[in-house]
């Protein structure tokens, strides 16, 4: 009996996986080992199925600087053909007579040529340059291996066996290592329920952790900064954690400051792409980005396993980054910013409510994780990078995406084999490796890195930042692609002319990409948080 296409392509986003459940403890299979199968969903064959309005967006951006290279190599030619036709005593005498006789006109073309090239110099947008960042590392005293972040749930009597049993599956499958770090509220407090004290206390430790260390790196002065800009999804209290920073550090009193809550784990690249936008409006300043993330506050006490998968995942941890729009940085800074690409499906039901914090049954409070996720995140991250493509791929691979996308829209459809063949063959796949030189995907689990390297056809190099940050330091949400960037510098990955793409998602949903252009040779920072541990780095997973 034929399988109806709708049934098989929902198959298609199913994968499974036999899972050793250990030895049977009690009943009458006692002693005797038991598996059980998982059903889960995977990122759908998004290159398989590509929106071409998104392609249309990425090459309009691209047309839109197409008249440059259309016009100069024509305005060169007819010059070199006019120019060439005269020996150089000529062309001497052809313009001190016409200077001699049309000197009116000679400066007025120089006018003009002057107005020009001011207009142009004024009107491009500034360079923005990272000229460096910090990661904050928690001490010691705050780690924690999965058994112990099993035993400290149990000893808080808020969970029962299923739900602590459940979480240990979830943890001994999730890339997590044994070094992750959670906040006092956590381990210390027997209710494993946060207060706003121990909130503000956990986003001072991290937020003047990271600033600390980003001050002494650039020798720059906090009284300097003109533009700061805070991204804390959970934890947003009154004041702000932006009035926090500014009272710490007594910055001066026409800040510009913003405070950006409850845009989920890409919101790092939004809070940048909104720095890089103030910071085109207000020429020779300095912009400081905080990106971070609560963990003890979002902690959830309940039983609900759709909200359980938050308190597995989510660790410690925040980045401080320092941009500057003034030329004299362009000798010193570390990377120059190239492009800024963002998506959100927000408009989408499904997608809206796929990260949604909300209380459960009990009236206990927590984030709760859709099991259609991996789905939702694909369908952004299609969009995203259909739309990144055709401005950082080679012309080479813009090309043979282009007309293949070309050829699937122009021969789709139903009816004679040309036709079916045409629409079932797969269609070619842009190699970002040709784009790219390093890599800094949003370190979410396992799955979602298994699936995304699968879907860009990326090797283990590529995506070795993520995977080792993910075993290091867990999911620290939007700061993770800070800590996989401070891997590559640890490890000296980055070279002189290297790209740098950062690739984060999250709840909305949103798919965010930014990429970087490395100013230099990045050797290995006196300070940064794998330095006592990359010799250990990569492990075999």
């Amino acid at each position: 009996m034929p399988i109806p296409s709708t049934m098989a392509s929902e198959q298609d986003l199913l994968s499974t996986e036999i899972v050793n459940r250990g030895v049977e403890s009690s009943g009458p299979n006692a002693g005797s080992p038991t598996f059980s199968v998982r059903v889960q969903r995977r990122l759908p064959d998004f290159l398989q199925s590509v929106n071409l309005k998104y392609v249309k967006l990425g090459y309009h951006h691209l047309i839109n600087h197409a008249i440059y290279l259309a016009t100069i190599p024509v305005l060169v030619l007819v010059f070199s053909a006019e120019v060439g036709s005269l020996s150089r005593e000529e062309l001497w005498k052809k313009l001190w007579d016409d200077a001699r006789y049309d000197l009116a006109t000679v400066l007025g073309f120089f006018g003009v040529f002057v107005f020009t090239l001011s207009v142009h110099i004024m009107s491009r947008p500034r360079s923005i340059y990272l000229v460096d960042f910090a990661c904050f590392r928690p001490n010691d005293d705050l780690k924690v291996s999965k058994e112990q972040f099993i035993e400290v749930a149990r000893k808080s009597g808020k969970f029962d066996e299923a739900s602590l049993e459940f979480q240990k599956r979830i943890l001994n499958s999730s890339g997590l290592g044994d070094e992750t770090y959670v906040p006092k509220s956590i381990i210390m407090s027997t209710e494993n329920t946060a207060t706003m004290k121990d909130g503000r206390a956990e986003a001072s430790m991290v937020m003047f952790g990271a600033l600390d260390e980003l001050f002494e790196k650039t020798r720059v002065r906090p009284k300097d900064v003109g533009v700061l800009v805070v991204n804390c999804s959970i934890f947003n209290p009154t004041p702000s954690l932006s009035a926090m920073i500014i009272n710490h550090y007594k910055l001066r009193g026409n800040i510009l400051s913003y405070n950006l809550g409850g845009m989920g784990c890409s919101a790092g690249i939004i809070a940048v792409d909104l720095a890089r936008d103030i910071l085109q409006a207000n020429p020779n300043n300095y912009a400081v980005v905080v990106s971070t993330e609560c963990v003890g506050y979002n902690w959830y006490p309940g039983s609900d396993r759709s909200m359980l998968v938050a308190n597995c995942f989510f660790r410690m941890g925040c980045s401080a980054v320092l941009l500057s729009n003034r030329r004299r940085d362009y000798h010193h800074a570390k990377y120059r910013l190239e492009q800024v690409v963002r998506t959100h499906k927000g408009a989408d039901d499904r997608s809206f409510r796929c990260v949604y914090q909300e209380e459960d049954e009990k009236r206990l409070k927590g984030l709760k994780i859709s099991k259609d996720l991996i789905e939702i995140g694909g369908e952004a991250l299609k969009t995203n990078i259909t739309t990144l493509g055709p401005l950082v791929l080679p012309f080479s691979e813009q090309l043979l995406f282009f007309a293949t996308l070309v050829s699937r829209y122009l021969f789709s459809g139903e009816g004679s084999s040309m036709l079916s063949l045409a629409s079932s063959k797969r269609p070619y796949i842009p190699d970002f490796k040709l784009a790219f030189e390093c890599f800094c995907v949003h370190a979410a689990s396992k799955t979602v890195l298994d699936e995304l390297q699968r879907n860009l056809e990326l090797n283990e190099e590529n995506m070795e930042a993520s995977r080792m940050t993910l075993h290091r330091f867990g999911n620290t949400s939007s700061s993770s692609i800070w800590y996989e960037l401070a891997y590559l510098e640890a490890k000296e990955k980055v070279k002189r002319g290297d790209k740098v793409w950062q690739l984060s998602f999250g709840s909305g949903f949103k798919c965010n990409s930014i990429v970087w252009r490395s100013m230099r040779r990045v050797r290995k920072p006196s300070r940064n948080p794998w330095l006592d541990c990359i010799e250990r780095y990569p492990v075999n997973l």
